[in-house]
């Protein structure tokens, strides 16, 4: 119950990226869009159905840590609060300047909001990547207690990571914009995909080598099923070249492959650790010593698989009712 418990809630937080992770590449191309066309307003009215439902999946994951490690939700809160309450004030920034930028008709009303919107935007995909580049080094605890300060955080491994988050989710983003718009913003967003797509190349070349040469891998080599993450990945950045400037459906579905991969294959670094201490392997948060106990944990899986369904449906039908292109501009929903 405690593997299933671990790889249950990477792959909320993966499928959080998955969602979310769209919403916040478009931000973090947002403030390059040109204001010809109003193609800020397309952007927008692309991901207006869709980004406060997306969120859902982070709610409910880190509600998920509660109830299933206890431990790992109170040094977390305890030992990055600074950290963790700038996450949630980019998180209502960004909400705010979607629903505040069209309330007047003003320039310099809408400049702001849209300024919030874009800067939100990129320090969130900045920061997400930051803290899983964390979670990867390792972090100093000891007694069950973090023993930093939220400078050590960004630390140069963390920040490498941090960069390709941002890198990918604008990535993601661009290819998102792709397919539910049309020229001239697909025409910007398929120019912005191709950048991109090599700056999260090269970012994921080095980062894994770091990774390697640092000694971060981990128990990974001796699980053969692991190295199901990295496969997916390079089929990921393989289906991204085959599909070229014009198949970009097909570009979305591969910056979600190599999410998807690059993710799991950091949760199979750390596995079976959830806080793996920098000051030895007997202070580590892992599986089995920050779980809650068995019968809290079964009772826990029943009652969140029972409203996953309820989320899951929502999520598709939220995403087939506003299927296709955008046709006006702006958040009027």
């Amino acid at each position: 119950m405690n593997q299933l418990w671990f790889w249950w809630l990477a792959g909320m937080f993966a499928v959080y990226a998955l969602l979310d992770g769209y919403d916040l590449g478009v931000g973090a191309i947002y403030l390059w869009l040109p204001r010809e066309g109003d193609s800020r307003g397309f952007a927008l009215a692309a991901i207006g159905p869709v980004w406060n439902g997306n969120e859902v999946w982070l709610i409910a994951a880190g509600g998920l840590l509660v109830v299933s490690f206890p431990r790992v939700y109170a040094l977390g809160f305890s030992g990055f609060y600074l950290a963790l309450m700038l996450v949630l004030w980019f998180l209502i920034l960004r909400g705010v300047a979607i629903e505040f930028r069209g309330q007047l008709a003003q320039p310099l009303w809408s400049d702001f909001w849209d300024a919030g919107f874009g800067v939100a935007s990129l320090a969130l995909a900045l920061l997400l990547g930051v803290a899983l580049g964390n979670l990867v080094r390792g972090l100093p605890i000891a007694g069950g207690s973090f023993q930093g300060s939220f400078a050590l955080l960004l630390n140069p491994y963390a920040l490498l990571v941090g960069l390709l988050s941002l890198a990918l989710l604008a990535w993601h983003g661009a290819n998102y914009l792709r397919f539910k718009t049309d020229p001239p913003l697909q025409t910007r967003a398929r120019e912005y995909s191709r950048r991109l797509y090599l700056a999260t190349l090269f970012l994921a070349v080095v980062v894994t080598i770091y990774t390697y040469i640092a000694g971060y891998i981990g128990d990974f080599g001796s699980h053969p099923l692991f190295w199901i993450f990295p496969l997916v990945t390079l089929a990921g950045l393989a289906l991204a070249a085959a599909a070229g400037r014009r198949r970009d459906l097909a570009a979305f579905y591969a910056s979600m492959l190599v999410i998807a991969g690059l993710l799991g294959s950091a949760a199979a670094t750390v596995f079976p650790n959830l806080l793996r201490s920098t000051l030895g392997s007997g202070d580590s948060l892992t599986i089995y010593n920050a779980a809650s106990s068995p019968l809290a944990l079964k009772a826990a899986f029943i009652a969140n698989a029972i409203g996953l369904l309820a989320v899951i449906a929502y999520t598709y039908y939220i995403h087939r009712i506003f299927r296709g292109k955008v046709q006006t501009p702006g958040y009027h929903v």
